[in-house]
């Protein structure tokens, strides 16, 4: 790293600290040539390369203007959506790629949006996934279904579970 004040070759790191949500670092340095001191913050970068060919970096910003679309007139917030654009980031990071398809961050964006809001979801999907007909929207719908009747089991299960624990003799 150059000095950004006298263009010496080398510096030297003092203090190091996660920023941004632990998606970059911001590292204290000093020149050993001129002694000042400065802050650098470093990043990955991750690029979306859309359908076009063209690439641009990641944007949390167009996830959530994305979603927002689907999301108008339903009880989500600002902030939930703040949140599912990162969950979004992180799950699109994880893939450890430094470029990645428009079509993964859709798929990344479909999960953490139908925990939000079904119908958000619906809407989403119906675009994202190009759903031509009524029967596009009938397997979503079901799918949907079975995936809230099998939470619901499951809770029940554990439920059903927990009922005769601490009922026998204590000794």
């Amino acid at each position: 790293m150059h000095c950004p004040f006298c263009r010496h070759e080398d510096t030297r790191v003092i203090d190091s600290r996660t920023a941004d949500d632990g998606s970059a670092i911001r590292r204290r340095r000093q020149c050993p040539e001129c002694g000042r001191r400065f802050s650098t913050l470093e990043t990955s970068s991750l690029s979306v390369v859309k359908r076009s060919g063209v690439v641009e970096p990641f944007s949390r910003e167009k996830v959530v203007s994305g979603v927002r679309k689907a999301c108008q007139g339903r009880p989500v917030s600002d902030d939930d959506l703040a949140l599912l654009a990162q969950q979004v980031e992180e799950a699109v990071r994880a893939s450890g790629a430094a470029q990645i398809d428009s079509q993964e961050v859709g798929l990344a964006i479909l999960g953490p949006l139908r925990e939000l809001d079904e119908v958000a979801y619906l809407r989403f999907a119906s675009v994202y996934s190009a759903f031509s007909s009524l029967e596009d929207f009938e397997a979503a719908i079901r799918t949907l279904r079975e995936a809230e009747a099998a939470r619901a089991q499951g809770a029940s299960a554990t439920v059903g579970d927990d009922q005769g624990a601490g009922t026998g003799p204590v000794r």
